[in-house]
């Protein structure tokens, strides 16, 4: 009862209730809630800072960065999603703040963009080296768990192509990446499709930030090329499935496309069933099902585990 009169007592301020309806629909940073509210960065700060410490508001620091969003889970999550729940539709108020959060978001999609016209040149070539995306997020779908999905994990989740693509399947689902650029692409991207349950967290794939068992499925989409010690990243990733749970681990089969190291940064050249099968094995994981799409230059292939129940 302490943590609900808390939570109570926090929300039942003019200014703190419109933050609570702003966060709802977006992560959003103090600069972004000055720029809506029309109020000091200070007096904004103490705002957040009073929602935090009742529970129905989370704050996750990225470098100087701190984002600002609703709780997924616990008494103070239920209470804030109640709460803004019963905002009315038609409160001019709530309104207008939802119309200065669109405009913010188009400040947003047009740094998504230039952002994808510097870096579209390598990621086309990619895809021209392999088998049509239509036709690897189809099997990538195929591959999950049943919907609806309990918890979701991505892995390198970059610009939220996976949480995008599974959203609407997932009762929750959080993506990872070490990229802020690439995060705040995500977060546009998640905004615009009204995935208001789908999340993005800086993190490490070596080192996640996370319990052991929290996810009913994890994926790792074109990330284990990059990392420094593939079968250290799939122990990483197998830790985070929960009895029952899959992982999903999209990539390529081995090749002998060496500029990819300078030209793209890949550390390793693809996998073989094999090297996929053992790792997974040493992990935890059960039988590994294999799914190879062949196409162009690059063959893309789907390892799919389930851990034991």
């Amino acid at each position: 009862m302490d943590e609900i009169l808390k939570g109570l007592r926090a929300s039942a301020e003019a200014t703190r209730l419109r933050i609570l309806g702003l966060c709802a629909h977006a992560e959003l940073t103090v600069s972004d809630l000055v720029e809506i509210l029309g109020q000091s960065q200070p007096r904004i700060s103490r705002h957040l800072k009073l929602l935090v410490e009742a529970g129905v508001l989370v704050r996750n620091q990225e470098g100087p960065w701190a984002w600002y969003r609703l709780p997924e889970e616990g008494v103070g999550g239920e209470l804030a999603h109640l709460i803004v729940d019963l905002l009315p539709s038609d409160d001019r108020q709530h309104a207008q703040d939802l119309k200065r959060l669109q405009a913010i978001s188009e400040g947003w999609t047009t740094r998504v963009a230039d952002f994808f016209r510097q870096h579209a040149g390598d990621w086309e070539q990619i895809r021209s080296l392999h088998a049509d995306q239509a036709a690897v997020d189809e099997a990538l779908l195929a591959a999950l768990p049943a919907p609806p999905i309990e918890s979701l994990l991505d892995i390198g989740t970059g610009a939220g192509h996976v949480l995008s693509l599974v959203g609407k399947r997932a009762q929750s689902a959080v993506g990872v990446d070490r990229s802020r650029e690439m995060l705040n692409v995500a977060r546009s991207n998640l905004f615009r499709a009204g995935l208001r349950h789908c999340q993005v967290r800086q993190a490490d794939m070596m080192a996640l930030p996370f319990e052991d068992g929290g996810f009913a499925a994890v994926t790792m989409n074109m990330v284990l090329h990059f990392a420094e010690r593939p079968d250290a990243a799939i122990q990483e990733a197998a830790r985070m499935v929960q009895p029952g749970g899959r992982l999903v681990i999209v990539d390529f089969v081995t090749h002998q496309l060496d500029q990819l190291r300078e030209e793209q940064a890949h550390r390793w050249l693809g996998f073989d069933d094999a090297q996929i099968t053992a790792w997974c094995r040493a992990a935890g994981l059960g039988t590994v099902t294999v799914k190879h799409l062949a196409g162009g230059s690059l063959t893309v292939a789907l390892w799919v585990a389930d851990r034991p129940s």
